[in-house]
């Protein structure tokens, strides 16, 4: 019998990520904006991005979806949509002033992280909260216990952080970070109050950590790793550090094909293609076909975990779409 030969190490290939892409809160957000469209029409008011990427926002605005900054900024006795990255009570109670109709679209493992800070604030714990600075869903969750959460801004922050009672200490976290270095920060915080208690599940959410591994896998193999997605997309920036954390030789960000540099494929038999949690997939399809051209036409499936996890759409829409549905029904 003869043997098979092994490949030749200049072969072109691709390592291709899986799990990728949308994860259930994402996937959630977008059908929500999607069907208060069909339900209302137009416009829809959607404050911030309702994810972290520059396609879907665009593509949603094509179908009459409006996002603004500020709850201020949306009319009297409008529609007004909360993105997936959740907001602060306030935000609750500007809409309501406004009397805006609201649709919360934040993501269940977000409101999660809410009830955990409203919980360890009720018992008066100080809560340090890993996140970044002016990220969405750390100002989200910061707003539920103004009071009580100290940011931590990843490990080098640690020295900075003072408590009240070392004794009554819990951390929560960013849903979108990196699992390494969020560990590492926690590491660090229990060098310095050895009393800190962790919250009762993960914080990172497994969309978040099932990409991460899936990177780490195909890292070491790949030459150059290109993710795709958006430059404020917090968890597609952490896959590009996660890649090159795991041996990758270089690894770049981008929302299209388009932005590839040629250069970069220098010297490169091995790509790694990855997409952040709020992309959906024809963007990676996009980038497949653009390596395809140049070569890269082995693509092979590097398979980290399997999702099944869906959520269901935000109370206010399937409130008003079950009414629909039986309006429909006695009509017949």
């Amino acid at each position: 019998m003869t043997a098979t030969p092994s490949p030749s190490p200049t072969a072109k290939r691709v390592l291709l990520a899986a799990p990728r892409g949308y994860c259930a809160g994402v996937d959630r957000a977008v059908i929500a904006v999607e069907k208060a469209l069909e339900q209302y029409g137009s416009p829809i008011y959607v404050r911030h991005e309702i994810v972290h990427n520059k396609y879907v926002v665009q593509t949603l605005e094509r179908k009459g979806a409006i996002f603004v900054e500020e709850t201020a900024e949306v009319p009297e006795g409008s529609i007004v949509m909360f993105s997936a990255h959740g907001v602060a009570p306030t935000v609750h109670a500007e809409a309501a002033e406004r009397k805006l109709a609201t649709i919360d679209a934040t993501c269940p493992l977000v409101t999660k992280v809410h009830k955990e800070a409203v919980r360890f604030a009720q018992d008066d714990y100080d809560i340090l909260l890993i996140g970044h600075e002016g990220h969405e869903e750390v100002i989200g969750t910061s707003g539920e216990a103004p009071d009580h959460i100290t940011l931590v801004d990843g490990p080098e922050d640690v020295e900075n952080v003072e408590v009240r009672d070392d004794s009554k200490v819990v951390w929560l976290s960013q849903t979108t970070l990196s699992v390494d270095e969020t560990m590492e920060t926690v590491d660090r915080l229990k060098e310095k109050f050895p009393k800190l208690i962790s919250p009762p599940s993960d914080d990172i959410c497994y969309a978040t950590q099932n990409r991460q591994i899936a990177v780490k896998q195909m890292g070491g193999q790949a030459d150059l790793v290109i993710v795709v997605g958006s430059k404020n997309s917090s968890n597609s920036v952490r896959l590009v550090e996660v890649a090159l954390g795991a041996g990758a030789r270089d690894a770049h960000l981008v929302d299209y094909a388009e932005e590839i540099d040629e250069a970069w494929l220098e010297g490169v038999s091995t790509v790694g293609v990855t997409s952040g949690a709020s992309v959906p997939d024809v963007l990676v399809e996009g980038v497949l076909e653009w390596l395809s051209t140049r070569g890269f036409e082995d693509v092979e499936l590097v398979k980290a975990a399997e999702e099944s996890i869906t959520f269901s759409l935000p109370k206010e829409l399937r409130r008003d779409l079950r009414a629909e549905a039986a309006a429909l029904g006695s009509a017949e």
